[in-house]
């Protein structure tokens, strides 16, 4: 059986460690780091927004709040351009809290809809590599990043490019709007 929160909990709170991260070439950041006290376990997980399909943003929101669209998938991006070159996230149109909660046909489709996105973004050019991600602790709604990451820049790699996305100022809005446009032609409808 798993180790439970609470034993978990019991076994680290006091034996926290900051990692070598700031030695990383990908670390963003300088300066000393400290570790935040681990909080004891809630009594049960918090709900997400859209907990059960009420209330869920990704139900509700209107086909034209997306880049593309078909009878299965949505595409949405962020409001404005991001240190990336290219965020986008892919959404199925029904409701799916878990990767395992899509119908086996509805996953094969994600399959093929993920490879071509990100063959897509590798397309633009310059694009080092293209990163497949997914998070689910904010929104129920089932859904996947798409980050595109800039080519030999050594130091926005792996796991911590979501950061530097965060860094980096915004590509310019031209360039970010041609991205979307370039991705969304090469799906077609």
């Amino acid at each position: 059986m798993p180790e439970t929160a609470e034993e978990l909990f019991a076994r680290c709170r006091d034996r926290l460690v900051v990692p070598d991260v700031a030695g990383w070439d990908t670390w963003p950041f300088t300066g000393e780091l400290g570790v935040r006290a681990l909080e004891p376990p809630l009594a049960e997980e918090a709900p997400r927004h859209g907990a059960g399909g009420r209330d869920c943003a990704g139900c509700t929101r209107p086909d034209g709040d997306y880049v593309w669209t078909d009878a299965d998938w949505r595409i949405a991006t962020t409001d404005g351009p991001t240190g990336m070159p290219l965020v986008l996230f892919v959404e199925p149109r029904a409701h799916h809290a878990e990767p395992g909660d899509l119908p086996d046909e509805l996953a094969a489709s994600l399959g093929l809809l993920l490879a071509r996105v990100e063959r897509a973004a590798r397309g633009l050019g310059d694009i080092g590599r293209v990163h497949l991600c997914r998070w689910g602790d904010g929104s129920e709604h089932l859904h996947w990043w798409v980050i595109a990451r800039p080519a030999r820049l050594p130091q926005v790699l792996g796991s911590l490019c979501e950061l530097w996305d965060e860094v980096l100022p915004p590509t310019p809005e031209p360039i970010w709007r041609e991205n979307i446009a370039r991705v969304v032609a090469a799906l077609g409808s």
